[in-house]
């Protein structure tokens, strides 16, 4: 770290982004999608849990297109943060702020009539020579928001109408992209609303459809653009099972987050000894037991209390005991070599020698998915952002470099 002129970590347990496996995805998704096709990829949630602002910067850099997030203050920070590319926010945005999303260049969804017409109204007065753009989501089966087909042109004509603002893009999101009869129903309607507005004499805007999942099943279904989210960081949707994680380890998809600890403590207990709260734990024989602090304050979850491994010089160890708010306790007891101590580093997410820890098998574990893994880890885990020459940036709660 500070070879690299980045001050120390402020504790011992620590996530680590691969700005280079960021840059090799995002290059992957585009030969999925097809060279000319351009890319948005989403980085709301705090890019997943990977940190919005360097992500986003790393992918702006490595050519990405755009960048959707789920809430305008989302937007406004990317912005702060020196992002210059096409930014859309997927949820509604407060009519009050449509001035502010013209002036940052942010385009903002529209789902639902009342929303809309308050939104054309506020920005009325916005300077025509920089409009506030407007995408329309269509619903075409996922039942969770956007125009019904039937209603999509009065919205549409609405906007194209209307001063101050513009129509830019036309959206749908799929329910299961891995079921072709259930994408196939999404996409003959979100069809039959483009074809719609074409026959009503309405400029077709940029129309996108396919999330990572689409991108990693057979109809791609690129349209003007796609949008991938959990693929970015080198993750498979859950859903679409072992066949799309070989594929996409084929394509040149590789994890972008990892996990580690080293122990605050390291003890031997005798055998019937209590080890966290509960205790759920207690030691059959003599056991080594390590104190990694990290807990569900950090996004490692109760619900993994018992059944989660970590890795440590190559080989698995279990993680025992109800994971507390600020640690979580190893058995190290079997730990071929000298006893491990606290200079020893755990991995929890990531990979170790032979072994590797997957964001899926932790969200089997604790019955989730892998999306709530990742974006679970809360802001006081320090990331140490990394590329091939070593640390590029880090970002604390106090502090961001890089």
């Amino acid at each position: 770290m500070a070879a690299a002129g980045l001050p120390p970590l402020p504790r011992t347990a620590w996530l680590e982004i691969d700005i280079d496996a960021l840059s090799a995805n995002l290059a992957a998704l585009r030969r999925l999608a097809g060279a000319e096709v351009p890319v948005r990829p989403v980085v709301k949630a705090d890019a997943y849990g990977h940190g919005a602002i360097p992500v986003a910067l790393a992918l702006e850099a490595a050519g990405a297109d755009g960048f959707c997030v789920a809430a305008f203050d989302e937007a406004m920070d990317l912005r702060e943060g020196g992002l210059r590319g096409p930014i859309l926010v997927l949820y509604p945005v407060p009519a009050a702020f449509a001035d502010e999303a013209a002036r940052l260049d942010i385009a903002v969804a529209a789902g639902e009539g009342r929303g809309l017409a308050e939104t054309v109204r506020v920005a009325a007065d916005i300077d025509p020579a920089r409009p506030l753009g407007i995408e329309l989501e269509v619903e075409t089966g996922l039942g969770r928001g956007g125009f019904a087909v039937a209603e999509l042109v009065s919205a549409a004509r609405l906007v194209a109408d209307s001063p101050g603002v513009v129509l830019v893009g036309l959206w749908t999101h799929l329910q299961a992209a891995e079921d072709p009869a259930i994408t196939g129903a999404q996409v003959s309607a979100f069809d039959a609303a483009v074809d719609g507005l074409a026959a009503a004499g309405i400029a077709l805007p940029a129309r996108h459809v396919a999330a990572s999942a689409a991108l990693m099943t057979d109809g791609i279904m690129a349209y003007d653009g796609v949008r991938p989210g959990l693929a970015v960081y080198g993750l498979v949707p859950d859903e679409l099972g072992e066949a799309a994680v070989s594929g996409a380890v084929a394509a040149g998809l590789r994890p972008v987050m990892s996990l580690y600890a080293r122990p605050v403590r390291v003890a031997d207990l005798p055998a019937g000894t209590g080890v966290s709260y509960g205790p759920t734990f207690r030691t059959a024989r003599p056991s080594r037991i390590a104190t990694l602090p990290l807990g569900y304050g950090d996004g490692w979850s109760r619900g993994l209390s018992n059944r989660a491994t970590a890795i440590v010089r190559g080989q698995r160890v279990p993680l025992v005991g109800n994971v507390a708010m600020d640690a979580v306790m190893a058995d190290v007891t079997d730990v071929q070599g000298p006893p491990v101590d606290c200079s020893d580093e755990f991995v929890l997410l990531g990979s170790s020698g032979d072994e590797r820890i997957t964001a899926a098998e932790l969200a089997q574990q604790r019955t989730t998915i892998s999306w709530e893994v990742v974006t679970g880890m809360s802001r006081r885990l320090p990331r140490v952002y990394h590329a091939a020459a070593g640390p590029v940036g880090l970002r604390t709660l106090t502090e961001r470099r890089g």
